[in-house]
């Protein structure tokens, strides 16, 4: 039995999407965020970053989305959730993943938690003027040159996926619309859809 630490509002919704997807037995153990659960001892015991997805195996924690997702596409290969018998398609999923967690996560991140970055008032307030348009950017960039369709990396529904519709779903909080990218806002109808989805996004209604 799987266990993954989540929360609500959190790129730990792929994690939590991928697992109803693979058909995994798990528990979804969702800390309540608002009130620093995730910096509690006996959590950061499981994962000393403070943070969440954390996802607890039977050889360890694993942490980081792009390292879970990946671990559950390839230990549950029967979902076909990515390519792990071609090494440059896998990589590419991986690819695409990295730039969501490394660039579009910090950017985002630049708008909630400036404050990780610098001390300073002015800086502060620079980083989150900026973030919208650089939101905006990263967003333009996966609708031009990354997003393949239907499914992120083309006709088959990956990994991928539930992480781009977790991030993209960050954008109206980011004051990015998000009509400005319709193959992402249509990935992102699509996969609200999801049975999957439901499911996983039902743990955080209340």
């Amino acid at each position: 039995m799987l266990t993954l630490y989540t929360g609500k509002g959190t790129c730990a919704l792929a994690s939590h999407i991928a697992l109803e997807e693979a058909g995994a037995a798990y528990e979804a153990v969702a800390l309540d965020m608002a009130n620093g659960a995730q910096r509690a001892p006996d959590y950061l015991a499981i994962n000393p970053k403070g943070r969440v997805p954390a996802l607890v195996t039977d050889r360890g924690t694993l942490t980081e989305t792009p390292a879970i997702l990946a671990y559950i596409a390839q230990t549950h290969p029967a979902s076909n959730l990515a390519p792990i018998d071609d090494p440059f398609a896998f990589a590419e999923v991986q690819a695409f993943n990295s730039y969501l967690c490394s660039t579009v996560h910090v950017a985002h991140a630049h708008g909630r938690r400036a404050g990780r970055w610098a001390d300073d008032a002015a800086a502060i307030s620079e980083m989150k003027r900026k973030m919208p348009e650089v939101m905006a950017a990263c967003f333009a960039l996966i609708e031009s040159e990354m997003f393949k369709g239907p499914w992120v990396m083309g006709d088959t529904y990956t990994i991928a996926d539930p992480y781009l519709f977790t991030i993209a779903s960050w954008l109206e909080g980011d004051k990015v619309d998000p009509k400005q990218f319709p193959k992402v806002h249509d990935h992102r109808s699509r996969m609200a859809e999801r049975a999957s989805v439901k499911a996983a996004v039902g743990v955080y209604v209340g």
